[in-house]
Formats: structure tokens, C-alpha cells, sequence
């Protein structure tokens, strides 16, 4: 009951996200009449505040259990996607995007322990992928209805998406307030747990999810701008893309699963690293096409980061499974800034295309290969089992 109360709640939710995340940018154009770079600069700060959200979210979820942290969360959300209701201007705009931000870091930051609380059993890989190909197929239905409501509705569209977004939070807030039923267990240690700040493999492991996790951030609101406003695509194609990714995704998790099982994590990342520089290789080299070639290739390299994530999606369950049990909530609240650094770069990164519409695409390329350089280190130096996702020996039963 508790696993389908959470899918349930968490497909509802990124259904909501679907039909407004990779557009805020193209929103504030659009919409609100803000410039390319405005838009882009002034969303870039507002989801700074968004940086605070996680060591409060941490040590509610130690204190108080994930549940409560991620239903508080999608309130958070809701008010942020009403203030984009009714913004006209970059202030709004501004405090929109800090009320979304704080929200998402503090959802993201206390998932993946209520995940792990309700599938108890094992490595968490599995529930992950499952929680994964739910809230992916969710968005990419959510994803398709924005794009064909924005392209028959033009700027009412964008504001029914908005509205449509925070209908969706409150509702997933609902069901996981009234409908999951999972009582908070804290875990105990004999010795003092090492810090966040001192344990440098985990550090490690934070930068080079963020590295990784920049091109998911940077795909979701880049695509939409670089379609229509570089390449002067059709404004159906951003939503097809982000649609086609998770749909196809649904039906290749449970192959990838399989196939991958005996991969390393940190093998499966480093998979993943080498195709996301391929991607953004793909995508540069969309300038040099002819109009007419443009919906095939944007889909065809869609499937290239498809393949990606499939691979290399592992970062989660590696630092779930490397967090010590007692401050659990802390670590993996630590490990959202990872996404925080993501979140707040990847506008940036987007507006840098008011200086060259090359510029992003070599950023991404770049890091990514960072990335995937520092993942011999982490097999290295991280727990053996998080690396491999074997448990070594039974887990003892926590105190309560």
C-alpha cells in the first residue's frame, strides 16, 4: 500500500512538473515579455535561494521521517507556481523561482531516504528505477499536453501549464499526508558519525553528480530555447523531445536493469559520463543541419541521453547506499546540492547562447568528461558495497 500510495503520488506530482519545468525560461520570453538573457539571469538567482532549503530538509528528515519534508516540499512548490500566475515582471519572476527552488531542494533532498523507507529490503536500485520510470513517464505525459497546449493556446497555454503545476503538488501533498502510512525509524551509532565536510569521497561524489546531473538540468529548459529560438524549430518539438525520453525510457528501464545488473555503479556512471559528451556533440552539430532534417535529428539525439540515463543513473543509489545509516537525512540532504548547483547553473548556461549558440553545448561536453575522469577515484575510495551495490553483510536492525 505505502509503494503505491508514493508512485501514485510522485507520478501525479511530475505530471504537474512536466507541464511547466523545462519552460520557466520560455515562460518569462514568452509570457512576461522579459529579454533571452534577463530571463535566464534573473531565473539563475532566484533559484540561489533554493541553496538554504537542503541542511534544514536534512535534519527534519533524521528528526522527523522523509514523509512529512517531501509533502511540505510540494506545498512549498505550489505557492512558487502561483506566483508565476500572476508575475509581470522580473521581481515576481524572481521570487517565483526562489519559492520553486527551495521547494525542489527540499523535496529532492529528502526522496530518495522516503524510497528507501519503503522498499527496506536490499539494494535500493531497483526502487529507484521503478520510482524513476513512474515519475519519468508522468513527466513526459506532462511534458506532451505542455507542448500541444502551448502550441494551440500560445500564451494562455503557458498559463494554463503553470496553473496545472500547482494543482498537482497539492494534490501529491495530500495523498502523502493522508494516504502513506510509514512510521519514522531513526537509526542509531555507537560512535559519532564522521561529518559531511570531512568525508572526502562522499565531497567527491557531490561534484560529480553535479557535473552529471547539470546536462538533465540543462536539457529540461535548454532544448526549448535552442529549438525555437536558435535553430527556429516548431514549438511542438521541445515538448516531443521531453516526452520521448521518458516514454521510451519506460519501456527500456526493466532491459537496462537486467542488462546492467552486474555493471559497477560507478561503471554505469561513467557510461553514461562518455554518452552525454557525445550528446552534446550531436546537438552542436544540429547548426550545420538543414531546417527540414531538424524534428528526426532533435528526436534521434534524444535517444542518445536516453541511453545515458538509463546507463549511468546510479548517482542516488550510490549515495544512499554510502550515507551512514544515522544521519542519513543529512548526507543525502548534503548530496541535493549536487542538483542545487545544477539547478542554478543551468539557466546561466542557457543564457550564455545570447553569446554564442555554441558556447553551452562545449560547457556540457566538458563536464561531463570531467565526470566521468573521477569516477576511478570514487570506486576507490567509497564503501566497496554502495560501489558495487552488493550488500557485504545483513544490515543489524535499527533502534527505534
Amino acid at each position: 500500500r505505502n509503494q503505491l500510495a508514493l508512485l501514485v503520488a510522485l507520478g501525479i506530482d511530475n505530471f504537474g512538473s512536466g507541464l511547466f519545468l523545462p519552460l520557466p525560461v520560455l515562460y518569462a520570453i514568452r509570457v512576461i515579455g522579459l529579454p533571452i538573457g534577463t530571463a535566464g539571469t534573473v531565473i539563475t538567482v532566484g533559484t540561489l535561494a533554493g541553496i538554504a532549503a537542503p541542511p534544514f530538509a536534512g535534519r527534519l528528515v533524521d528528526r522527523l521521517g522523509p514523509r512529512v519534508v517531501v509533502a511540505g516540499s510540494q506545498v512549498v512548490q505550489a505557492a512558487g507556481a502561483a506566483v508565476y500566475l500572476v508575475a509581470g515582471d522580473a521581481g515576481l519572476v524572481l521570487v517565483a523561482a526562489a519559492l520553486l527552488a527551495a521547494g525542489q531542494q527540499a523535496f529532492y533532498s529528502s526522496l530518495f531516504a522516503l524510497i528507501a523507507d519503503t522498499n527496506p529490503d536490499g539494494p535500493t536500485d531497483r526502487a529507484f528505477a521503478r520510482v524513476g520510470v513512474i515519475r519519468g513517464a508522468c513527466f513526459g505525459v506532462g511534458g506532451l499536453v505542455a507542448g500541444g497546449v502551448v502550441a494551440t493556446a500560445g500564451a494562455l497555454g503557458f498559463r494554463i501549464a503553470v496553473a496545472g503545476d500547482g494543482v498537482t503538488f497539492v494534490v501529491a501533498a495530500v495523498l502523502l499526508a493522508v494516504v502513506l502510512r510509514l512510521p519514522h525509524v531513526r537509526h542509531h551509532s555507537d560512535s559519532p558519525p564522521v561529518g559531511v565536510l570531512r568525508n572526502r569521497p562522499f565531497l567527491a561524489l557531490i561534484v560529480v553528480a553535479g557535473l552529471l546531473g547539470l546536462v538533465t538540468d540543462y536539457f529540461l529548459i535548454g532544448i526549448p530555447v535552442y529549438v525555437v529560438e536558435i535553430l527556429h524549430g516548431p514549438t511542438w518539438l521541445p515538448g516531443a523531445a521531453l516526452g520521448l525520453l521518458p516514454v521510451v525510457g519506460t519501456l527500456g528501464a526493466t532491459t537496462a536493469i537486467r542488462r546492467t545488473r552486474r555493471l559497477w555503479r560507478t561503471t554505469g556512471m561513467a557510461i553514461g559520463a562518455c554518452l552525454y559528451v557525445a550528446w552534446a556533440a550531436i546537438c552542436l552539430a544540429a547548426l550545420a543541419l538543414p531546417r527540414s532534417w531538424l524534428v528526426p535529428y532533435v528526436l534521434v539525439a534524444t535517444m542518445v541521453l536516453l541511453a545515458a540515463n538509463l546507463i549511468g543513473a546510479r548517482s542516488n543509489s550510490l549515495a544512499e547506499a554510502a550515507a551512514p545509516r544515522a544521519v542519513r537525512g543529512r548526507y543525502l540532504a548534503a548530496f541535493q546540492y549536487a542538483f542545487t548547483a545544477a539547478g542554478i547553473v543551468a539557466p546561466g548556461l542557457v543564457a550564455l547562447f545570447a553569446v554564442g549558440p555554441w558556447l553551452p553545448w562545449v560547457i556540457v561536453a566538458v563536464t561531463s568528461a570531467l565526470a566521468g575522469a573521477m569516477l576511478p577515484y570514487l570506486a576507490r575510495r567509497l564503501p566497496r558495497d554502495a560501489v558495487t551495490g552488493v550488500s557485504a553483510s545483513p544490515v543489524p536492525a535499527p533502534r527505534a
